[in-house]
């Protein structure tokens, strides 16, 4: 009689009966999403560096060492680490719990972040909580907050998701109230991610597909309105639809055509790295916004493109969790997985169009490459919660406890 193959079950999740049996779980995680978030934290150390060394010889910055940014992005990388294996140790189910105390308690950091005397404004924007180490950012806590208040809205109305009134409408106004608090700030392009965010997990947890494009018709018209009644945003959208007018080059537009510049100059393979000349004091926030265009000076079209690639690993990856999940009857589980998908995925696509010219200038980094701490600590514990979430199912797999 021929036994069955081994190869029936899936390898992906293959384990022995003896490990079952004495319920270890063989210490490995999920190859993809580590080599990915590991690899573009490397590039990002390693081209804040390069973008950052020579900030010190201007007047702003003269009192910085050229290893300055570097050093705090390290330090910021090392807290969210610690913060990561800390939310790895929180159970998905434990995460669903503690979502609507999240989300309110990024919302009343929104508030606070506009208190005069508690939040920090730089260049105009009021978006930071000094916290002496590190200066939070809310916005971002709130992006995860967001994916995981949105799945479990889905979850605790399955029944209603069909209903305007009771299935869309209270989502609708905490959207709302979030979204007031960061045009205060002023930050639209978090708004913009965030609502990305949430009507992606009402999408895919079953919202009416009439009701769903209604309202993408109404938020299309609604953050255009909100352009054309903001003068200097209005200034910056013509400013991108002629950025060389010599006018626009000089002024809104100044920031774009110097990443444009940076791009034209690195062609296929680059100028090497550290040859950067847009990072001389011509391109603003090199090492934030707009790192990749220093990317694509210094290491060329093939580096810009392994960025890309890998974070559509990490996101195509994301979706195959969440579709797991699912599959699992981990509804909860798998609207967070691609949750977290669709925030990396929009926010790296909108970071990359900006410097490419692709879309008009916002003030979003890219994610887990850019300076900045609180989207590092805030990125890393997603990816944590992916991490656990993939490990769940791994168990549930092997008739395994959770």
């Amino acid at each position: 009689m021929m036994k069955s193959s081994p190869s029936a079950a899936p390898r992906y999740y293959a384990s022995t009966s003896a490990e079952a049996r004495q319920g270890r779980v063989p210490a490995h995680f999920d190859q993809t999403i580590m080599w990915c978030a590991g690899t573009l934290l490397l590039i990002g150390m390693i081209m804040i560096y390069s973008a950052s060394i020579a900030l010190p010889d201007s007047p702003r910055y003269s009192n910085y060492a050229p290893t300055h940014f570097l050093v705090r992005h390290v330090l910021a990388i090392t807290i969210a680490f610690a913060v990561a294996v800390v939310a790895f140790q929180i159970p998905v189910q434990g995460w669903q719990k503690l979502a609507p105390y999240l989300f309110v308690g990024a919302t009343l950091m929104l508030i606070l972040v506009l208190v005069p005397g508690l939040g920090k404004g730089v260049n105009g924007a009021q978006r930071w909580i000094p916290l002496g180490f590190l200066n939070l950012q809310p916005s971002e806590v709130m992006k995860l907050a967001c994916v995981l208040y949105a799945a479990d809205f889905t979850v605790r109305k399955q029944n209603y998701m069909l209903d305007f009134m009771r299935g869309f409408m209270p989502m609708a106004v905490a959207i709302a109230l979030v979204g007031l608090l960061l045009l205060l700030q002023p930050d639209l392009g978090a708004f913009g991610v965030i609502v990305v965010i949430a009507m992606g997990v009402l999408f895919l947890g079953g919202i009416n597909g009439k009701l769903f494009a209604g309202l993408s018709l109404t938020l299309i018209v609604t953050f255009c309105l909100l352009i054309w009644l903001s003068p200097w945003r209005r200034e910056r959208i013509f400013a991108y639809l002629n950025v060389w007018e010599p006018e626009n080059a000089l002024g809104k537009g100044y920031q774009l055509s110097h990443s444009l510049i940076a791009f034209g100059r690195g062609e296929w393979f680059g100028v090497g790295l550290g040859g950067s000349v847009e990072k001389l004091h011509y391109l603003p926030e090199a090492h934030t916004d707009f790192i990749l265009a220093v990317i694509g000076e210094e290491l060329g079209f093939v580096g810009v493109s392994v960025v890309a690639l890998l974070f559509y690993l990490l996101v195509r990856r994301a979706f195959e969790i969440g579709r797991q999940a699912i599959a699992l009857e981990r509804t909860f589980a798998s609207l967070v997985a691609q949750g977290i998908g669709i925030w990396l995925g929009v926010q790296a696509f909108i970071n990359m169009g900006v410097a490419l010219g692709l879309l008009p200038t916002k003030g979003l980094t890219l994610p887990l490459v850019s300076y900045g701490g609180s989207a590092i600590l805030v990125s890393l514990a997603a990816i944590a919660v992916l991490l656990r979430i993939d490990w769940e199912s791994r168990r549930m797999m092997r008739g395994m406890k959770l």
